[in-house]
């Protein structure tokens, strides 16, 4: 029987929890900055976040940007269902998806379809390309579905700490 190995997590007090919910919302918040919000010192409230990212909680910073001033004007969830799951054809379609930097997220599913992609491109025609020119002529692929986003009504949240 396969062992099944679990990441042990770190238990986080109030303090950590109000830091990683600030963090999300501003990366930008400097020791000092923390400190007030979180009633520390800069120097206690710069340690604490330096642990949580030592501990992998803060796995990186990044910046949002606006798709639309991008002019990436279509936003689509693609349903990838697999003709196969042969290893190796999975690795080579992983590998064509992570290639695509249309695809800017990509997810393993249970039910019908095998991977959800969130795909932004510039328009219906760049969409229909990814598709028919990409995806639907691999080898492992047997069916491809997708919704056209019409609107985000609630923008991607920081995660509940």
């Amino acid at each position: 029987m396969a062992k099944m190995m679990h990441k042990l997590r770190m238990e986080l007090d109030a303090v950590d929890k109000q830091l990683l919910a600030a963090l999300q919302r501003d990366a930008h918040l400097t020791s000092e900055a923390l400190g007030q919000k979180l009633n520390l010192s800069s120097s206690q409230a710069g340690r604490r976040r330096q642990r949580l990212e030592q501990a992998g909680l803060i796995a990186g910073y990044t910046a949002r940007l606006d798709p639309a001033q991008l002019g990436l004007n279509v936003q689509a969830f693609v349903q990838v269902q697999m003709a196969t799951h042969d290893p190796e054809k999975v690795r080579t379609f992983a590998h064509v998806v992570a290639a695509r930097t249309e695809v800017v997220s990509a997810w393993t599913l249970t039910g019908e379809a095998d991977y959800l992609l969130r795909v932004f491109t510039q328009d219906l025609s760049a969409l229909n390309t990814l598709i028919h020119q990409v995806l639907l002529p691999h080898p492992a692929v047997a069916r491809v579905q997708s919704q056209i986003v019409m609107d985000q009504f609630k923008a991607d949240a920081p995660l509940p700490t």
